[in-house]
C-alpha cells in the first residue's frame, strides 16, 4: 500500500502546488510516485503539462457513477505520473449531495491502486467534499504556512476538519506537520511568527518541521519552463530545502 500525503491549507497562494509538485518529484527519484491534483485551478496539472480535455481526470474518478478505475486517469508525463485536475471539480459538491458514499470515492479508487509507494495530493484552499475525499484517503497531512501575520488564519478550522475526519472516517489520519515556506528569517517579524507557529503546532499535537523552505528565482523559472526543481535547478536553495524536507518527512511516524 502506498503512503498518501495530502498538502492542504485553506489559505490560497502560499505554495501548496509548489510543495506538492516538488515533493512528488523528489520522492519520484526514490520510488514510484503518483501526484493527484485535486485543485480545480490545476496548477500542478499545468506544471506537469498534463492534458485536461478529452482524457479522464480526477473529476471522472470521483464523479463517475460507474467508478472509473483511477489507473485509466493516470497520465505519464516527463515530470512523472499524475491524475490531472479538472475545472469541473467545482461542481462536485452539488453532484455528490445526498450520496452517502460520496466522501469515499477517492479512497475506494486508491484502494484499488497497488503499484505506487508514494501518492501526493495537491488540494484547493477550501473545505469541501473534494478535500474530505482527500483526507479520508490520506495517511498524513502536510500544512504549508508562511511567516506572516496571517500565517495561522484558517488553520484552526482546517485542524478541526482533520480531527473530525480522524474521529469518524479515518482513524489512521495524522498531521505530519506544518511546513514553513517562502522563509528568509531576516526580519524580527518572521522570527517571532515562526515561534508562534511552532507553539500553535504543539497545541495541535503536531510539529513545525525543522526544515524551512527558502525562496529563490529558480522556482518561478522552473514553473515557467514546466519543469520540476529537482531536474531544472537541483542545487538551488529551494530545491535543497525540499530535499531535506522530504527526508525529514519520511522519518515522521
Amino acid at each position: 500500500m502506498a503512503t498518501v500525503f495530502v498538502v492542504a491549507n485553506q489559505k490560497g497562494g502560499i505554495g501548496k502546488s509548489t510543495t506538492a509538485t516538488n515533493l512528488a518529484g523528489i520522492l519520484g527519484k526514490k520510488a514510484k510516485t503518483l501526484l493527484i491534483d485535486a485543485d480545480p485551478q490545476g496548477n500542478s496539472t499545468s506544471t506537469y503539462e498534463a492534458k485536461v480535455e478529452d482524457v479522464a481526470t480526477l473529476y471522472d474518478v470521483i464523479i463517475d457513477s460507474d467508478k472509473l478505475p483511477i489507473k485509466e486517469a493516470i497520465q505519464h508525463t516527463e515530470n512523472g505520473d499524475i491524475v490531472a485536475s479538472d475545472p469541473l471539480l467545482v461542481k462536485a459538491e452539488k453532484m455528490l449531495d445526498g450520496d452517502v458514499e460520496g466522501f469515499y470515492r477517492l479512497k475506494d479508487a486508491l484502494d484499488a491502486l497497488d503499484d505506487y509507494k508514494y501518492i501526493v495530493i495537491d488540494t484547493a484552499p477550501s473545505l469541501n467534499i473534494i478535500l474530505y475525499n482527500c483526507l479520508i484517503a490520506a495517511d498524513k497531512v502536510i500544512i504549508p504556512v508562511t511567516a506572516d501575520s496571517y500565517a495561522m488564519q484558517g488553520i484552526q478550522q482546517l485542524y478541526d476538519t482533520i480531527m473530525a475526519v480522524k474521529r469518524r472516517q479515518n482513524r489512521d489520519l495524522t498531521i505530519a506537520g506544518l511546513l514553513l515556506v517562502r522563509y528568509s528569517g531576516r526580519s524580527n517579524l518572521e522570527r517571532e511568527t515562526r515561534e508562534n507557529i511552532e507553539a500553535s503546532a504543539k497545541e495541535m499535537n503536531t510539529r513545525l518541521f525543522k526544515t524551512v523552505i527558502r525562496e529563490c528565482v529558480k522556482t518561478k523559472e522552473a514553473q515557467e519552463q514546466k519543469k520540476l526543481l529537482i531536474d531544472y535547478a537541483p542545487k538551488c536553495n529551494t530545491c535543497l530545502d525540499y530535499i531535506d524536507f522530504s527526508q525529514e518527512l519520511l522519518k515522521v511516524k
